[in-house]
C-alpha cells in the first residue's frame, strides 16, 4: 500500500512570532550535511516495515523554509526517494516557499528537480498585517512569486492566509481573500491565528502584552472566510482548506484520512497504522543532533508511542471530521471491526442534538455550528 513522505527542513531566516514549528532563525545552514543525514534516514526506513517494496504517492517539503536550500538538494532527496521505494504515476510532489525566497530561475529549477506543487507562505497583503506577523516579505513579492511560478510551469499553487489577526477587520480579510482569489490558486489555506505556548506571541497573551479579537469577530471573520471562498470558486473541503475542484491536497488528504506516512528530517513526526492500532514516533528536534544521529545511524529517532485500538479509534473519528465530506461510517466499521455506534454512540448522540454533527447518507459531519466549536467536538472523542 502506498503512503507519504513528509520531509522537515528546520531553517528559516526569521522566526515569526506565532510560529510553533520546529525552525530556527539562522544566518547559515549545513545544506549539504542535512541532506546527507536525510538520505541516510530514507535508507535505513527502505529496510523497515510497513515502508519496504511500498511506494510514495505524496511528498511534502515543510518547514522551516525548504526554499532556503538549492533546489539540486531538494532534487536529491527526491531521487533518493524515488530510487528506494518508487514514485506513484502522477505523484503530488510540494514544496513550501517563502515569498523573497525564490526567483524564476529557482522555480524553474525546482520544477525540473521534480517538485510539482508549490505552496506560497502570502499570510495577508496588507502591509500592517504582515508587519504584525512578522514577515519578512511584502505583497508585491507575492504578487511576484506566483507570477514566477506559474512562469516556472507550477499548474498547482496554494497560497496560505492568516485571518483573526489583533488588529485586524472584516475588511481586511475580505481584500486578503480577494487579493488572493485575484492571483488564480487551485488552493487556498485560510487559518485561523492561535497563540500557542511557546511562541513569541504565545509569551506576549500570557504576559497581557497582546490580546486576542474578541470570540465573536473571530467567528464572524471564520464565516466570512467559510462563505466567501467557496463563493468565489474554492470549495471548503476541511476546516481550513479550499479548493477548485479536484485540486485537494493530496498530501494532508493523507492525515486526516488517518492513513500511514514517513517523516523525516528534525522532528519529523511519523504515523504507521497496524490493522486495528498503530504506531506513531518522532526525530530529535535538534537539527545539529538530528544530522549526527541519522549520519552514524540512519534512525534519528527521539520517542515513539504505541496506540492501542481505543486511541486509534479516537484519532480516526476526529482526524475525518475536519474533512467537510466527515467520516465514512463504513470506513470505520471496516478499519476497526466495530461499528461507530457501538464505540461512539453516546458522543454521537449527544452532538446531533446538539446541532453539532449531522448524521446523513452513511456519514457523520459538522454542521456549521460544529465547525465553530470543532475544538469542542474533538474533544467529545479523546
Amino acid at each position: 500500500m502506498s503512503f507519504s513522505l513528509y520531509i522537515h527542513i528546520p531553517y528559516c531566516e526569521s522566526k515569526c512570532p506565532y510560529c510553533d514549528f520546529n525552525s530556527y532563525a539562522v544566518k547559515g545552514w549545513p545544506e549539504a550535511q542535512y541532506v546527507d543525514a536525510l538520505v541516510a534516514e530514507l535508507r535505513a526506513r527502505a529496510e523497515q516495515p510497513p515502508w519496504t517494496g511500498n511506494p510514495i504517492r505524496t511528498v511534502f517539503f515543510g518547514g522551516g523554509t525548504p526554499s532556503l536550500f538549492a533546489p539540486t538538494s531538494l532534487g536529491r532527496v527526491l531521487e533518493e526517494a524515488g530510487r528506494l521505494f518508487g514514485l506513484e504515476a502522477g505523484a503530488e510532489i510540494t514544496a513550501e516557499a517563502n515569498p523573497g525566497t525564490v526567483d524564476l530561475a529557482k522555480l524553474r529549477e525546482m520544477r525540473r528537480c521534480g517538485v510539482n506543487r508549490i505552496s506560497f507562505g502570502a499570510q495577508s497583503f496588507n502591509p500592517v498585517t504582515l508587519q504584525f506577523l512578522g514577515r519578512i516579505h511584502s505583497a508585491g513579492q507575492t504578487v511576484t512569486a506566483v507570477e514566477q511560478a506559474r512562469a516556472a510551469g507550477f499548474n498547482q499553487l496554494n497560497l496560505d492566509l492568516i485571518f483573526a489577526v489583533p488588529g485586524q477587520t472584516l475588511d481586511d480579510v475580505a481584500n486578503d481573500i480577494a487579493a488572493a482569489v485575484a492571483l488564480g490558486p487551485d488552493h487556498i489555506s485560510a487559518y485561523n491565528l492561535t497563540f500557542e505556548e511557546g511562541t513569541a506571541f504565545g509569551a506576549a497573551l500570557k504576559a497581557g502584552r497582546m490580546r486576542q479579537l474578541p470570540d465573536e469577530k473571530q467567528a464572524a471573520m471564520y464565516a466570512m472566510v467559510r462563505s466567501e471562498l467557496p463563493r468565489r470558486g474554492y470549495a471548503m473541503y476541511e476546516i481550513s482548506n479550499y479548493a477548485r475542484p479536484g485540486c485537494e491536497a493530496r498530501h494532508n488528504l493523507t492525515y486526516w484520512r488517518g492513513q500511514c506516512y514517513l517523516g523525516i528530517g528534525a522532528g519529523a513526526h511519523s504515523y504507521a497504522a497496524d490493522g486495528k492500532s498503530g504506531r506513531r514516533w518522532w526525530n530529535l528536534r535538534l537539527p545539529a543532533a538530528y544530522i549526527a544521529q541519522a549520519a552514524e545511524r540512519g534512525i534519528a529517532e527521539a520517542g515513539s508511542e504505541a496506540l492501542d485500538e481505543m486511541v486509534s479509534t479516537s484519532e480516526f473519528a476526529f482526524l475525518n471530521l475536519r474533512l467537510i465530506d466527515g467520516l465514512e461510517l463504513r470506513r470505520f466499521g471496516e478499519r476497526f471491526g466495530v461499528s461507530f455506534e457501538e464505540r461512539f454512540g453516546a458522543q454521537l448522540k449527544r452532538l446531533v442534538e446538539g446541532g453539532l454533527l449531522l448524521r446523513e447518507h452513511g456519514r457523520i459531519r459538522l454542521t456549521d455550528r460544529g465547525l465553530e466549536l470543532a475544538d469542542s467536538v474533538f474533544a467529545e472523542f479523546l
